[in-house]
């Protein structure tokens, strides 16, 4: 069924603005808040708002310019009148940036259903719901209990009174947990604070070991400076395709050192650029033609060096040792097909390859490195293959 989302901005912080603009990570609360529900689905958005400032027009006309549908209403009834009667609505309270991880599990529940944080002094400015619990900000109410409460409402404040409605009628309560507490924005709050939070949040399973053990302090420093700034994501992919292929040529040249150079500021390029679309609540597309050049880019590198090994005294065998690392990785990656692989961040791929080419270049040993290469690929075929077919007998 088709999710909607409601988002409160009418309320006014310490200094009279409206709570909704507080800047986060480089843009307002409410376009983080509106990126959110779009990332888990939600569509139409609508914000309910008594007045629209000047610059929140200019939020929602940027949020609209991703194709993300925003609609301002003023009262509860124009904003249940928004959504079907029954579809699922979700509800996120004014000032509040929740957990992206968060929203999709309310976003996700099959019934109504309320997050919370405990009642306690860590949270002692987050609205209580009983003695025990206070709202976490996000909620998934149905589009008949807005209606009604839109419809009774008077006076009353629309988005505690359709929270204690929902309740009433049941929701289930979701503890938001320690991993996803989310951050309540208010004048006095330190933004570097909810970047912080932001970019924890942002952090993905580092699948091989050179992501793991030595890209870590490069891959946080340079996501932390790029958030604010205009680098798009898919410009960094696009920056790691370019070093790639320009190291294959200057690989054909023998200017081997500058083309382990090039390689090796590719490596963090495509994490840097994954994390950042996370960020701004924008996933890279899976069929992204940039980011499925990458292999192939490394591919062109690893052969442009076994060309030119081969036609300087090294022979048909450094010709081989590549073509044969290159055909037992692409193998492993088609045996493999997304699965997931017990010890699976030792295997061969575009990063262990490039950080083990390292030592065999210090040392001079070119050829010597692509036998290696080889034997890597294999070795990580077979392993891959020896798990699938066990997975498949079981």
């Amino acid at each position: 069924m088709a999710l909607g989302a409601l988002i409160a901005a009418y309320q006014e912080d310490e200094n009279g603005g409206l709570r909704a603009l507080l800047p986060l990570a480089g843009r307002t609360l409410l376009e983080y808040q509106a990126r959110c529900a779009a990332a888990a689905g939600a569509a139409p958005i609508v914000v309910m708002v008594e007045r629209v400032p000047v610059a929140l027009n200019a939020a929602l006309e940027r949020l609209r310019a991703e194709g993300i549908s925003v609609v301002p209403v003023t009262d509860g009834n124009e904003a249940a009148a928004r959504f079907e009667p029954g579809t699922p609505v979700l509800q996120i309270a004014d000032g509040l940036a929740p957990a992206m991880t968060l929203v999709e599990r309310i976003a996700e529940a099959d019934q109504r259903a309320v997050a919370t944080v405990p009642d306690d002094e860590m949270h002692a400015e987050f609205e209580r719901i009983d003695n025990d619990h206070r709202w976490a900000g996000v909620a998934l109410v149905d589009g008949v209990t807005l209606s009604s409460t839109a419809a009774m409402l008077g006076d009353w404040d629309l988005q505690s009174t359709l929270l204690r409605r929902t309740l009433q009628a049941g929701a289930i309560r979701i503890p938001a947990g320690s991993g996803a507490t989310p951050f309540l924005a208010h004048a006095e709050a330190d933004p570097q604070s909810f970047d912080r939070h932001l970019l924890l949040a942002s952090r993905t399973a580092r699948r091989d070991w050179p992501s793991r053990y030595l890209l870590p302090l490069v891959e946080e420093f340079a996501t932390e400076q790029l958030m604010r700034s205009p680098v798009r994501p898919e410009w960094l992919i696009q920056a790691a395709l370019a070093l790639m292929l320009a190291a294959g040529l200057l690989f054909t040249r023998g200017y081997g050192w500058a083309a382990l150079a090039l390689l090796l500021l590719s490596t963090p390029l495509d994490i840097i650029a994954e994390r950042l679309a996370t960020l701004r609540m924008q996933p890279l597309p899976a069929g992204m033609l940039s980011r499925r050049l990458l292999w192939p880019a490394a591919g062109i590198a690893l052969l442009g060096l076994s060309w030119f090994e081969f036609r300087h005294g090294e022979g048909w065998g450094a010709l081989a040792s590549g073509l044969a690392a290159a055909a037992f990785a692409q193998a492993m990656r088609i045996e493999r097909q997304g699965r997931d692989v017990p010890g699976e961040q030792w295997l061969f791929g575009i990063r262990p390859a490039i950080f083990a080419l390292v030592p065999f270049a210090i040392a001079g040993w070119w050829s010597a490195a692509l036998g290696v290469l080889a034997f890597y690929a294999a070795a990580s075929f077979f392993i891959v293959q020896h798990v699938v077919h066990r997975i498949a007998r079981d």
